[in-house]
């Protein structure tokens, strides 16, 4: 990073800060391998709660990294996916999952 740059200019900040909900990183991973409804997100989740799953899913999508189709039906039916943007991104995730299993594979032969 450049000594004169802003942090608010830094990717890495910008970064941070697009996936700084808890279960952003894991909701990304999820909807790279599929589309989703809501409450099979949540079930992958461990059944995280309604509220906390809806908040961070509202943030994505007002980030512009996933996209919420509503269909008009009864039962609402409302699916969600990667946009464009967000599949831009996979990569960088993949690489981090990967890394993961490696630190994982590290402590645990401590």
């Amino acid at each position: 990073m450049e000594k004169n740059m802003s942090i608010q200019g830094c990717p890495f900040f910008t970064v941070q800060k697009l996936l700084a909900g808890k279960w952003a990183l894991l909701i990304m991973y999820f909807l790279g391998e599929e589309t989703l409804r809501f409450n099979e997100l949540q079930r992958k989740l461990d059944n995280l709660t309604h509220a906390t799953l809806a908040k961070q899913l509202k943030a994505l999508e007002l980030s512009g990294l996933i996209i919420r189709k509503e269909y008009a039906q009864i039962p609402p039916k409302v699916e969600y996916s990667l946009s464009e943007l967000g599949q831009k991104l996979q990569p960088s995730l993949n690489s981090l999952f990967e890394w993961g299993g490696e630190y994982l594979k590290y402590t645990s032969g401590k």
